[in-house]
């Protein structure tokens, strides 16, 4: 690939020339296609190849850009310790080109499979997000080709603009409008083509303390002493129940102490994180209000840190085994480990269909309001599960449009920190409620309780909203202003690609199957446990493409 060139030969202007023309090459074909639909004002939709989202998903050729060549790592400066990276770079393949140069970006989704385009569109974060916010914070600029198949560059307004020429065009206008406004549209705006994303010196180890709380109260106190630690690059946490809740606080060190030990989580006999720390938080029978004394450490290679909720995508991998009426235990889990990697759980979740059967939300409110929420989700009508995910995120981190309106809700000049910063649930597990009418009613209770608290949601999750409920929310008149501006009005809109759809909800499949004997016997089994789950590990250990509809497909692309 090369990719791997460049890296290797990071010096030679003659190998990163040829890089870009292939860059530039790439670029001007979807600019070509984007100025066709644009003249026939016909709406698209953009293939990346590849998703870690779980909403439903299907793009027919006819109607789709698609982005998914554009896979390289086209340039690491070490002097300014940025990368320059085309969209669909996945994460664990940022992290291997910018760890050989001593590197490492500042947000790394904990997914490896979530690329670099999918992070800035679709409003991504991680554990040292409480510091740097979400990952879109963390791009400097964007190359984007617009709907009209202009292409230009757009900047983070909010780190300075550099790297100007006197024939680039942004240096007349820095377009940070646009930067803010494709920041979490997932491609609403145009296509995405290329970010530059900053990074930080890499050391080999994180060292994690796991600190154990007795409730949500001391849970929150120790967010925020570890917070305020200078020291502290990586803050997280995982809720057992409302009595056993888990703060993890890391730091990338060089060598572990004398009495550590290495721990991972990568290999298929390693222990899930979520289990490992579970164990931590059994043995513990402390109830505290600082962060003097943690009650474990570890020392975890970074790449093993980074991508630690992999296996077992966070949790939610058990419900396959629930599904599957399988053990789970240390055997199976080892046995059957090549499924539990999320590239490989998403292809079958999109392929299977179970999706339809889950809560997948991920919210954030206001720390003032932490604990009631938590109190509010133990209901079992609710949501009534666990383990439930913690994330801080600091003041204006809810990333591009996300983020209007907020600060005249929250006074962005308070030095009441709990009012101010957020504090990211992640709810993910099967429905308690029964039937359809059920399940809708409890996601959108959930919405609503979520909005109840002057907080938000992120729209990679499951979106049950209302229209009008939608652009009450996330600010139509702003958005529908940056689209006429950058002439995107034919694009469908943020709705419409976030939005549940009926088709999408338990019951009765919907869709449209294949003709001849294959279809037919879909058709038939399809909703037969454990038909849709066994086709969908099928088609994820055989592979290929899972989102891309043939032609000859009767379902429509919206």
């Amino acid at each position: 690939m090369i990719s791997a060139v460049i890296l290797r030969t990071s010096n030679s202007r003659i190998d990163l020339n040829l890089v870009e023309m292939d860059h530039s090459i790439a670029v001007g074909q979807i600019s070509e296609r984007v100025a066709d639909f644009h003249r026939r004002q016909q709406p698209f939709r953009i293939y990346h190849g590849s998703t870690n989202s779980t909403r439903p998903a299907n793009h027919s050729p006819s109607t789709t850009v698609s982005t998914a060549a554009l896979t390289r790592v086209l340039e690491i400066n070490e002097d300014r310790c940025t990368a320059i990276v085309e969209p669909n770079v996945p994460m664990d393949s940022l992290v291997a080109a910018t760890k050989a140069k001593g590197l490492v970006p500042l947000v790394v989704m904990e997914f490896p499979g979530i690329t670099v385009g999918g992070g800035f569109s679709g409003t991504s974060g991680e554990s040292s997000s409480f510091r740097e916010g979400f990952f879109d914070h963390t791009v400097n600029w964007i190359e984007m080709v617009l709907a009209d198949g202009q292409i230009v560059r757009a900047y983070n307004d909010r780190v300075g603009i550099d790297n100007k020429s006197e024939n680039d065009d942004s240096a007349q206008d820095s377009r940070s409008d646009l930067f803010w406004g494709a920041a979490s549209s997932f491609g609403t705006m145009g296509v995405v083509t290329l970010l530059e994303v900053r990074l930080k010196k890499a050391q080999p180890l994180v060292e994690l303390k796991y600190y154990v709380s007795s409730d949500m109260k001391d849970a929150l106190q120790v967010f925020q002493e570890a917070s305020v630690d200078p020291e502290t690059e990586y803050l997280d946490g995982i809720v057992y129940s409302r009595t056993k809740i888990v703060v993890c606080a890391g730091k990338q060190v060089d060598a572990k102490s004398s009495n550590g030990s290495v721990q991972q989580f990568t290999r298929p006999r390693d222990q899930w994180f979520y289990l490992h720390t579970e164990k931590i938080a059994k043995r513990s029978t402390s109830s505290r209000r600082d962060t003097s004394t943690p009650d474990a450490i570890d020392y975890i290679p970074l790449q093993d840190y980074l991508f630690r909720y992999d296996r077992g995508g966070f949790w939610v991998g058990r419900y396959a085994f629930r599904y599957f009426l399988t053990p789970f235990n240390f055997i199976t889990r080892w046995l059957l480990d090549y499924f539990m990697h999320t590239r490989v759980m998403y292809h079958a979740l999109h392929v299977s269909g179970l999706a339809r059967q889950y809560v997948i939300q991920d919210v954030g409110v206001p720390i003032s309001t932490a604990a009631e929420f938590l109190d509010w989700l133990d209901i079992p009508e609710n949501f009534g599960q666990y383990p439930l995910w913690l994330c801080p995120l600091p003041p204006g981190s809810a990333g591009g449009l996300m983020i209007e309106g907020q600060e005249s809700e929250l006074d962005p000049d308070s030095t009441n920190t709990e009012r101010t910063t957020l504090m990211n649930f992640g709810l993910w597990g099967p429905s308690t409620a029964s039937g359809q009418s059920g399940f809708v009613a409890q996601n959108r209770g959930i919405e609503h309780k979520v909005h109840a608290l002057g907080g938000k949601k992120w729209l990679y999750a499951h979106t049950y909203y209302t229209e009008s409920e939608f652009w009450d929310i996330y600010k139509k008149d702003g958005y529908d202003a940056l689209r006429t501006k950058y002439h995107a009005q034919h694009l469908p809109t943020l709705f419409d690609k976030v939005r549940v759809r009926e088709s999408d909800l338990p019951g009765a499949h919907r869709g449209e199957f294949e003709s001849g004997w294959k279809g037919m016997v879909k058709r038939a089994l399809w909703d037969v446990w454990p038909f849709s789950g066994l086709y969908g590990v099928y088609k994820a250990w055989r592979g290929g493409d899972y989102l891309l509809q043939k032609e000859g497909s009767s379902k429509k692309t919206d």
